[in-house]
């Protein structure tokens, strides 16, 4: 095929790593922070086993893509009542699905632009913090 297409599997292959380990730390207190480390070790040895140095740079975006865009996801959730489970487990799917869908030739570009709109969306509809019952209570 062409650089391009290993390239951009290693891009994919990051995002999905950063997705991974985002969803796996999202409880622990630096979870950003070490899921971010983590997605550039991994998306780098991915990189450097695909394409060599060449694949690198995109395997590295790709990991931080990822593990950041996870991780306001997975913390937002959380946050409104979310077991760490069970959000390690869908957003361990769905880096499951991304790296699958990294494997098609051009999808680990769209992913790369695709992952962290969807993201920032999802931060910007989180629901407003509100007293709940307690107004019905007065």
């Amino acid at each position: 095929m062409g650089d391009w297409y290993e390239i951009g599997i290693t891009l994919g292959l990051g995002i999905a790593a950063g997705l991974l380990l985002a969803g796996l730390l999202a409880a622990w207190r630096y979870g950003l922070l070490t899921s971010a480390l983590g997605a550039l070790a991994v998306g780098a040895l991915a990189g450097l086993l695909v394409k060599g140095w060449i694949g690198l740079p995109g395997a590295l975006v790709g990991g931080l893509i990822g593990a950041v865009s996870a991780s306001f996801v997975a913390r937002g959730a959380l946050r409104r009542g979310a077991t760490p489970g069970g959000t390690a487990f869908l957003v361990g799917s769905a880096a499951i699905v991304v790296a699958l869908l990294a494997l098609v030739p051009v999808l680990g570009y769209v992913m790369a632009v695709a992952v962290p709109a969807a993201a920032a969306r999802r931060v910007r509809q989180e629901p407003e913090r509100h007293a709940g019952l307690r107004t019905l209570a007065k």
